[in-house]
């Protein structure tokens, strides 16, 4: 019975070995793979495991302080390689990832965008470097569409991701979709200035790619906000985008209090975004 026991701890040992020091496993992965509830909590005795909240551990580096919060960019990597959670990362946090992003948070925390249905609760009881917030994907009809692999250590970030790390990636919008959800949140959010800026550098969005994530868009006022802010930039790409195919709804959307109908669009934006002609064609 001792020399199965031995073989078993050795099956596990070896298991548990294939985690990364650092990274995260939850429980649903310790079902999947048979590991019992007595296991674990042996684990968690021998140091082999550290819990972090319910259902939830991670296997602990040689060299982490007890107290260090996690970085974000493992959490969303052990969420996408080990515990097979569906989700990803979009709206500003991704255009941030592209290169293409220029709020940077005025102190505290950085503001970091997951969207996937019923994500674990863990993610708001657990420390890390970021704000992390859940979002829903239902903005597109597919919530895969314009979503990528993103390796962190090509990204605006890889100077905050450990080596250890370095080999994995998780998935991330790709510009043409972050945007979008981006829009999605105004007028809170980055809000209507920090977005120009980003949508002044989005030179190299691929018209094959945009297409069809704006025939799948759900929401009216993404569609008509995103060509204000196209029409206002003028990017070579804008040629050959085919509106006949989207549907912009009817009647005016309100959007900003006190704001101005925009001429074509007819959503309300901050008068600013406005050049006098359209405005007072917009009256």
């Amino acid at each position: 019975m001792s020399v199965m026991n031995g073989q078993k701890e050795e099956k596990l040992k070896k298991l548990l070995g294939s985690v990364p020091p650092g990274f995260l496993v939850d429980s649903k992965w310790m079902n999947r793979h048979r590991i019992a509830r007595s296991s674990v909590h042996d684990y968690v005795r021998r140091g082999w495991l550290k819990r972090l909240a319910h259902g939830l551990f991670v296997r602990p580096t040689d060299n982490q302080k007890p107290d260090l919060p996690l970085d974000w960019q493992v959490v969303a990597a052990s969420m996408d390689k080990i515990m097979e959670i569906k989700f990803h990362v979009g709206g500003m946090t991704a255009l941030h990832l592209h290169g293409l992003g220029h709020y940077l948070p005025m102190g505290g925390k950085e503001r970091v965008q997951l969207f996937g249905e019923n994500l674990p609760g863990w993610l708001s009881k657990i420390s890390t470097n970021a704000q992390i917030e859940t979002c829903s994907p239902k903005l597109l009809g597919d919530a895969r569409l314009g979503v990528g692999s993103l390796n962190p250590k090509k990204s605006a970030f890889s100077s905050s991701f450990s080596m250890a790390f370095r080999g994995l990636s998780f998935p991330t919008s790709t510009p043409e979709r972050a945007i979008l959800e981006a829009f999605d949140e105004l007028p809170d959010g980055a809000g209507f200035d920090q977005l120009d800026l980003v949508f002044q550098g989005l030179v190299n969005l691929s018209p094959r790619k945009l297409m069809p994530l704006l025939v799948a868009c759900r929401k009216v006022k993404v569609l008509r906000l995103f060509f204000v802010f196209a029409d206002r930039h003028q990017h070579a790409w804008l040629k050959h985008m085919d509106k006949s195919l989207l549907d912009f709804g009817k009647g005016d959307r309100q959007l900003v209090k006190g704001g101005k109908i925009h001429p074509e669009y007819r959503i309300t934006i901050p008068a600013s975004f406005l050049s006098a002609g359209e405005e007072n064609s917009g009256a």
